[in-house]
């Protein structure tokens, strides 16, 4: 996430296209795909993509369309791509590949874009056009019975205790605060940990459990409001969520207030996942772009109101635990660009997290 990044204005565009799904052949199929850019900069984007079946159950999916503009997935997460020249081919994960009647699954990637970025003008899924409607093709022969029960929606549970490190590219890009944590808890002997996301560890200089949800440029109100994170809990099942977001929702001047509402739907999520789930949420790192002169100060607002918020969301079996990521902090020393952390800007978040996670996973 550059400062550039920091600057996107989240643009959405939808497409209701309905198509068929593979099916027996007298079993009715249709789906709708709603595309949504969810930010962009210059350069590049979020993006989102919903399938709605609205015909009879499938077991297995691939969603297909071309760019209109030359755009390149650079990153994708809840199911496999596969690109060639404008030609855009999308598999599911395999925990995601049950999609019963008028249910949703989705899947969301970043992207590269040069002179525009189109939205794509149609979709295929599993070979078949999207066509406008669910239809039932005529025939003799009794259907297949699908599946009644479907591929399970989550990996099987470990005997490890599973932490999701949330947010945006503070968290993930390359988010080297996650390796030094990892390698404390090691040291300490708490090697109980395993970090889960469905993005993939960066280098950071030595090896470790690298997976995470700290996704480049995005906005917690557009996770929210785009319900992006259940599909992320259904693939990775965390017992912990470490949740540092609402950088890029400042940036974008969302009041605190705003910002509160997303995370507590974020919250409800999160135990509807797992009505157990520890959560620690951060009041976030100061923030001095030279571009953003009120960036500082609506920081400073927002992580006022976290801890009283925070206070009315906990409960018994479901603690929010406030980590402050804010004091002691330098913008001036701890980052290269008023925004992301250098190696003491890391070491500084490392430090912060630790007394939280070890308590929360003993």
């Amino acid at each position: 996430m550059s400062p550039r990044k920091l600057l996107a204005a989240a643009a959405a565009a939808t497409l209701a296209g309905i198509g068929l799904l593979a099916a027996p052949a007298s079993a009715a199929a249709g789906c709708r795909v709603a595309y949504t850019v969810t930010s962009q900069w210059p350069g590049g984007f979020g993006a989102s993509v919903a399938i709605t079946n609205l015909g009879d159950p499938v077991a297995g999916w691939t969603l297909a369309f071309p760019f209109p503009s030359g755009q390149t997935i650079t990153q994708l997460w809840n199911g496999a791509v596969s690109q060639s020249g404008a030609a855009v081919s999308v598999r599911d994960a395999g925990y995601n590949a049950a999609i019963g009647t008028n249910a949703t699954t989705s899947f969301g990637f970043n992207g590269a874009w040069t002179s525009a970025n189109g939205v794509p003008a149609s979709f295929t899924l599993n070979g078949v056009t999207c066509t406008g409607g669910v239809t039932t093709p005529p025939t003799t022969t009794a259907p297949t019975t699908p599946p009644t029960t479907p591929p399970p929606t989550t990996p099987p549970p470990g005997t490890k205790v599973r932490v999701m490190p949330l947010g945006d590219s503070i968290t993930g890009s390359p988010g080297c605060w996650r390796a030094l944590l990892w390698q404390r808890l090691q040291q300490a002997g708490q090697t109980q940990v395993d970090f889960v996301g469905t993005l993939p560890a960066q280098g950071c200089g030595f090896a470790y459990d690298g997976e995470n949800e700290g996704h480049g440029g995005f906005l917690a109100t557009n996770v929210a409001d785009q319900n992006q994170l259940p599909g992320w809990l259904a693939a990775t099942s965390p017992d912990v969520v470490m949740m540092h977001f609402g950088t890029n929702d400042v940036w974008n001047n969302r009041s605190p207030a705003t910002i509160l509402a997303a995370f507590t739907k974020l919250v409800g999520q999160m135990r509807a996942s797992n009505p157990r789930m520890k959560i620690l949420v951060a009041q976030i790192l100061p923030m001095a772009p030279g571009n953003c002169a009120e960036c500082g100060q609506r920081v400073i607002d927002l992580n006022a109101a976290i801890p009283a918020w925070a206070a009315a969301t906990t409960t018994a079996a479901s603690p929010v635990t406030v980590v402050d990521q804010w004091t002691g902090f330098n913008t001036a020393t701890d980052t290269p660009d008023g925004v992301h952390p250098n190696d003491s800007g890391n070491q500084k978040i490392c430090n912060r997290w630790y007394p939280a996670l070890s308590a929360a996973i003993s």
